[in-house]
This record gives structure tokens, C-alpha cells and sequence, in this order.
């Protein structure tokens, strides 16, 4: 890894830590957190009270990797999205806090964050 990748790591790892001290997911509004890598795009809805994750996808799973051609484009984030919302509202979550997991709130992190709320899905 050279010093400019580490750095850059660091730089994340602090902004993701700084957002995760306000953000918390209780059983009445569960924390929906975005992970996102050159390939592929993954959510998960946490509830952090009890440490469970109540659901989680990516653009790996078997129901949305069929359908897309690429994992890591903003129409593979808005299927994730989509489809995140309506198996959370088939559990009975509504409302959740989102948590951008120290990424800028653009691109495929806003996508996927617009397909939920489209989705049903409160913020």
C-alpha cells in the first residue's frame, strides 16, 4: 500500500468515525449504512442497540446481480436502493437514519439514498 493509499484510508477512516459518533440505529429507526468500492455497492439496516443487522444487500446478491450489467455505476446503486426499501417495508421498517459511511453525499451513495427514500423509505 504506498503512503498516498494510506493516507487517503486514514483520511476516510476519521470522517466515517467523526459521522458514526452522532449516528445510531435503535429498534424504532434503524441505522441504514452505505458501503461502496470501485466494483460493487452494498447497505445494510442496523440496529445498533442490540448490534444486529435487521437486512442487508449489495450488487453481489443472486435477485439484483442478474439484472445489471455493472456493480459499481449509479444504476446498479438505484436498484440496490430500491430493492432495500421494499424488503425493509416487507419487515416493517419504515423510518431509518442514514449513515453515508464518510463518503460525500453524491454519485452513487446520493442514488442509492433517493431510490430508498422513493422506495418508501423515511430519512
Amino acid at each position: 500500500m504506498t503512503m498516498e493509499t494510506r493516507e487517503k484510508r486514514r483520511r476516510h477512516l476519521r470522517r466515517h468515525l467523526r459521522l458514526r459518533r452522532r449516528v445510531v440505529g435503535t429498534p424504532a429507526r434503524p441505522r441504514l449504512c452505505v458501503f461502496r468500492s470501485h466494483k460493487h455497492i452494498a447497505a445494510q439496516v442496523v440496529d445498533d442497540t442490540q448490534g444486529r443487522t435487521l437486512l442487508g444487500l449489495s450488487t453481489q446478491a443472486p435477485a439484483l446481480r442478474e439484472g445489471l450489467p455493472r456493480g459499481g455505476n449509479i444504476q446498479a446503486a438505484q436498484a440496490v436502493g430500491a430493492k432495500l426499501a421494499e424488503l425493509a417495508r416487507a419487515r416493517g421498517i419504515t423510518k431509518v437514519t442514514f449513515d453515508r459511511g464518510g463518503y460525500k453525499y453524491h454519485g452513487r451513495v446520493k442514488a442509492l439514498a433517493e431510490a430508498a427514500r422513493a422506495g418508501g423509505l423515511e430519512f
